[in-house]
């Protein structure tokens, strides 16, 4: 009131004091946040970013419409030993991890793989793998299964070293330290650079995994790290399995199709029982491809069997033109032990063709006589009845 216009005015020059700054702060107020724009504030995201993770789970998560529609046994290529990099962290390896210049310890590795693959006596695959909090692994970990065995500390001055000792020769590396591994070993393919479908399913994957060990109490027995692609990304989730099983040996268990309501399974009865999921069960290290594929087809997770299930032929092989599958399969030296089914069949045909053409030529041959015998025959009759006319 009449106190109020004697007041004297606030100097437009002079700093805002606190209560006036705090008074101003309320002249606005914002308008209210919505429940569900509460709760994604409050959590660190908004409304649209839950939208759009809702979005791609529906188009590349557990919900696609692909899922379950492909079988999954037989889509593994045989190998025997499986080399694993700690390199990175899965969100930033690039596409070609393992081709990357950015990258040099991978692509060093791989290259030197490469070059010696006719020396090394098993077929050895090499993905790259991911550190991290529970895994007790760092940049520069190389860890070999079968074997069960790990070295720390690869630089990149050491790789062709490293093959040299380890992989070509089956020796201790000279310049390391072996340790062995004890456990379960499972790496879930994370890899969103390379396909968004792997990216959205490993890590949801992993941390189910993270979930149930810790309410099993085997944060200590079981280990679980991502890793790049493994192949087959439409199989996503894909993961494999280093453990022991029934009889104590030591096998790495490829599985595809996996959702996070299948992880305590994997848990009990594959680690727990050493007993195969054959409805998630792609393959396995060390095994044929036949040998797979002979594994019994069950029901998916989704409750309806797929007789007309499309066959997928396994990762590397190549169709004929006759629409035939060639195996691609290798031998000890990285020689292929492997023929086409067809090919006997094959060469049975090319034989049969050749001696007909032979047939056929000969016939040709025997009729191109009988006519030159005629036509000389005839040239000579006529010859001599010239003759007989000139007298």
């Amino acid at each position: 009131g009449a106190n109020a216009c004697c007041a004297p005015l606030p100097n437009p020059s002079a700093p805002a004091t606190p209560s006036l700054l705090i008074l101003s702060s309320f002249t606005h107020k914002p308008p209210p946040l919505s429940p569900s724009r509460a709760l994604a504030f409050v959590m660190g995201e908004t409304a649209d970013n839950l939208s759009t993770a809702a979005d791609d789970d529906v188009k590349f998560g557990f919900q696609r419409p692909e899922m379950y529609k492909a079988s999954l046994a037989g889509t593994v290529d045989p190998y025997d030993r499986h080399v694993l990099l700690c390199y990175g962290t899965h969100d930033a390896w690039p596409s070609r991890v393992e081709a990357s210049d950015s990258d040099p310890l991978p692509k060093l590795l791989a290259s030197s793989l490469k070059a010696r693959k006719d020396d090394i006596p098993v077929k050895t695959r090499l993905t790259i793998c991911e550190g991290g909090d529970g895994t007790e692994l760092t940049d520069g970990d190389v860890l070999i299964f079968p074997e069960m065995i790990k070295y720390g500390g690869l630089k990149e001055s050491d790789v062709d070293g490293f093959v040299e000792d380890v992989l070509v020769n089956g020796k201790p590396w000279s310049s390391g330290v072996q340790e062995v591994l004890t456990g379960s070993h499972v790496f879930v393919c994370a890899h969103n650079s390379r396909d968004k479908r792997c990216g959205v399913c490993g890590p949801a994957l992993i941390e189910k995994f993270k979930e149930e060990t810790e309410v099993r109490g085997l944060k200590d027995k079981v280990f679980v790290s991502a890793c790049s692609h493994v192949g087959g990304h439409k199989y996503a989730g894909n993961l494999i399995i280093f453990s022991a099983d029934a009889d104590g040996k030591i096998s790495g268990h490829w599985y595809g199709y996996v959702a996070p309501t299948d992880v305590p399974e994997l848990l009990d009865q594959h680690i727990g029982k050493g007993e195969i999921i054959k409805r998630l069960w792609r393959g396995q290290m060390g095994a044929l491809v036949d040998e797979a594929s002979k594994v019994d087809k069950e029901k998916h997770p989704n409750g309806k069997s797929h007789p007309n299930s499309e066959k997928e032929p396994k990762e590397g092989s190549t169709k004929e033109e006759n629409g035939n599958v060639a195996s691609c399969c290798q031998g000890a030296n990285g020689f292929s032990c492997c023929r086409d089914g067809n090919v006997e069949e094959k060469q049975g045909k090319k034989g049969l063709s050749r001696l007909r053409s032979l047939v056929g030529k000969w016939e040709q041959h025997e009729v191109l006589t009988a006519v030159g015998v005629i036509g000389a025959v005839a040239t000579v009759a006529l010859a001599c009845s010239f003759y007989r006319r000139s007298r």
